[in-house]
């Protein structure tokens, strides 16, 4: 993800307005709940840890019990939709997005990370509601007793968790952390985790009728029967799997072309032996 962002904006300093570049508004991600076929549970626990947050906080704000969450780790195995639904959650929140990761605070902003850290945070409050996408969460929020780690990376991690924390002292505060990866259990204890699985053959089946729902099908098309027998298939592999089907009619209609011009060259030739190879 990676945008411009056009509102006007106050930003209190030049980290804050670097970040600012880097802000992608709902508009632009373009990616919903129905662009994604199955995970009907892990939709509805995102609306309700999320997205109801997110536009209605008043409502959570009044138990300790129903005080909104402020940060959720998706894992699951690659290509099991986890991105997709980050973009979903976001665009249906009409959320900003703020991408992060350690690598670019590093490199680019080398011996400030700090303060660049605490920018995202502070510029995620102005353009609430908001989502901190964090790229590269294994190096951003791994486990943070690890005896090996670099003090500059540890100091960049200590400060991202502690604005992270203030954010849950404050209950109205309409943004939230959001990451994900496939080795969850290296991650710090801090982060909510939502398991997003392969998809069950029901699911697998839903996931097939989204991604060929523009395509021209013959009719006795048995998008069960194919669901039943790719048992460990991803969404991803899912879609590679029908775009590996949609070349075989390219690849068929090129072969047959090939054919037939072999046959006309050979006709021709037949027609006119002049035109033959002269033979020695």
């Amino acid at each position: 993800m990676a945008g411009i962002y056009t509102l006007d904006v106050q930003t209190d300093n030049e980290f804050e307005k670097a970040r600012l570049a880097d802000v992608i508004p709902p508009s632009d991600i373009a990616v919903t709940f129905d662009d994604i076929g199955a995970l009907e549970s892990v939709k509805d626990t995102l609306k309700d840890l999320i997205m109801l947050p997110l536009q209605r906080p008043e409502l959570f704000s009044k138990s300790q019990l129903t005080k909104p969450c402020k940060g959720i780790l998706l894992f699951g195995p690659r290509g099991t939709g986890k991105t997709m639904l980050a973009k979903a959650v976001a665009t249906e929140a009409g959320a900003n997005v703020i991408n992060i990761s350690m690598s670019s605070i590093s490199s680019k902003w080398s011996g400030e990370g700090e303060k660049c850290i605490k920018a995202v945070f502070s510029l995620a409050s102005k353009i609430a509601p908001s989502i901190i996408f964090v790229v590269e969460v294994d190096s951003m929020l791994g486990r943070r007793e690890n005896q090996e780690e670099h003090q500059a990376m540890r100091r960049l991690k200590n400060e991202f968790m502690l604005n992270w924390d203030g954010l849950r002292t404050k209950d109205t505060e309409r943004v939230l952390v959001l990451a994900a990866t496939n080795s969850p259990f290296d991650l710090d204890e801090a982060v909510k985790r939502l398991m997003v699985n392969l998809p069950d053959a029901p699911n697998r089946a839903k996931i097939l009728k989204v991604i060929l729902a523009k395509e021209d099908l013959v009719q006795d098309v048995d998008l069960e029967s194919v669901a039943s027998m790719t048992d460990g298939y991803s969404g991803s592999d899912l879609k590679n799997l029908c775009a590996t089907a949609a070349y075989r009619p390219i690849r068929d209609i090129l072969e047959k072309e090939k054919k037939a011009l072999a046959q006309a060259v050979t006709a021709n030739v037949q027609a006119n032996p002049a035109l033959a190879p002269q033979q020695q």
